[in-house]
């Protein structure tokens, strides 16, 4: 793939799409709260609003001899639910009314307070519905504000999803993690899980400005397609200059193109694949120990840590575990570099550890 086909790839988008991408990208979706689904809040608040008006209904009907209808004088349990009815909504007509002391008192006393519940539910709702919007611009303006360095992941495949598992692995907050993605039925997935998710295309500046990308100290790109990583890598280098750029492609021969638009480390899914299977038919043993070190918190793991101030000083195979390269600046040096014989204070360490035991549910 060259830059040429790249340009042909974004020319080829329809001004009608673009228009579709802008408007998608408009939507930020917040995690999903343990609220009750606003039609069961709905029903909960009908059914207390009945509850009172029956009360009501109630206490009028057994006072009826208190009360006298304009009509015919006598007061039955309909023209109870009537005046109840008339009462709570504060119409009052004023065809029945109560007439002894009693029938006086219980308006005073009980009914009163029971019209001022009725409202209160009836003007609840009617607040809540009103301010859901509100509350939703409310909740994004406060998570713009104190969203910094955190994880911007691009597409919430099988890919995708398995890099957050991974980060949240290594002790990644869900709240410093933003889902991109142009569907929103993943974006709602995302949600679901207890992530942030911006609806859009992320090779818009839109999309990912709106996903905090320019404050972001992490981006995994996850596309289907590598003309679209490509792309995305360019629109997020773009915008952020320091930011770490993992990208996932299909083909080796994208990967210098990749590299070239920005990205830090570039994965190739075809090819590893590959190679595992390759591995695994010549060593089943050997398949089953790298398939082990690829799936964080199971068996064994694969981590980078700084090194204590107990084995600064020491060489790599002092250290408790199993150091296969140390880090040290901006160079990446193998266990058999003689530069790597003694640790030094500022190095990070890559070692393979035995996982940590999953956390007991309580």
């Amino acid at each position: 793939m060259t830059r040429i086909s790249l340009l042909r790839s974004l020319w080829r988008r329809t001004r009608r799409e673009a228009e579709e991408d802008a408007e998608a990208g408009r939507s930020i979706v917040m995690p999903v709260q343990n609220v009750a689904a606003p039609l069961r809040q709905v029903l909960r608040r009908l059914v207390m609003a009945l509850a009172v008006l029956g009360l009501t209904t109630l206490l009028v009907y057994v006072d009826r001899e208190g009360y006298h209808d304009n009509s015919d004088s006598a007061v039955d349990f309909l023209d109870s639910a009537y005046y109840a009815t008339v009462t709570l909504s504060t119409t009052g007509y004023g065809d029945i009314t109560p007439v002894s002391d009693g029938a006086r008192l219980t308006n005073i006393f009980l009914i009163t307070p029971l019209r001022v519940l009725f409202l209160i539910i009836l003007v609840g709702t009617t607040l809540e519905v009103l301010t859901e919007r509100t509350r939703q611009q409310v909740r994004i303006h406060r998570w713009r504000s104190r969203m910094r360095e955190h994880t911007v992941v691009v597409g919430y495949g099988t890919k995708g999803r398995h890099a957050i598992e991974t980060l949240v692995g290594q002790g990644k907050p869900k709240d410093k993690i933003v889902v991109v993605d142009p569907q929103k039925k993943v974006v709602d997935a995302a949600s679901s899980d207890g992530l942030v998710g911006v609806l859009g295309d992320a090779t818009r500046s839109e999309t990912l400005l709106r996903a905090e990308l320019q404050r972001a100290s992490q981006v995994v790109i996850c596309t289907e397609r590598d003309d679209t990583a490509a792309l995305v890598t360019l629109t997020a280098r773009q915008l952020n200059k320091s930011a770490t750029i993992v990208v996932a492609v299909r083909e080796d021969e994208n990967v210098p193109l990749l590299r070239q638009s920005g990205a830090n480390t570039v994965v190739t899914s075809s090819s590893s694949a590959g190679r595992l299977l390759g591995m695994s038919m010549m060593s089943p043993n050997v398949g089953t120990v790298l398939e082990d070190l690829l799936t964080y918190g199971n068996g064994l793991d694969v981590v980078e840590r700084p090194v204590t101030k107990r084995e600064a000083g020491n060489s790599p195979r002092d250290c408790a575990d199993l150091v296969v390269a140390v880090v040290r600046g901006h160079r990446l040096l193998h266990f058999t570099d003689p530069e790597a014989a003694t640790l030094h204070l500022a190095d990070r360490v890559i070692t393979i550890k035995q996982a940590a035991p999953p956390a007991a549910e309580g």
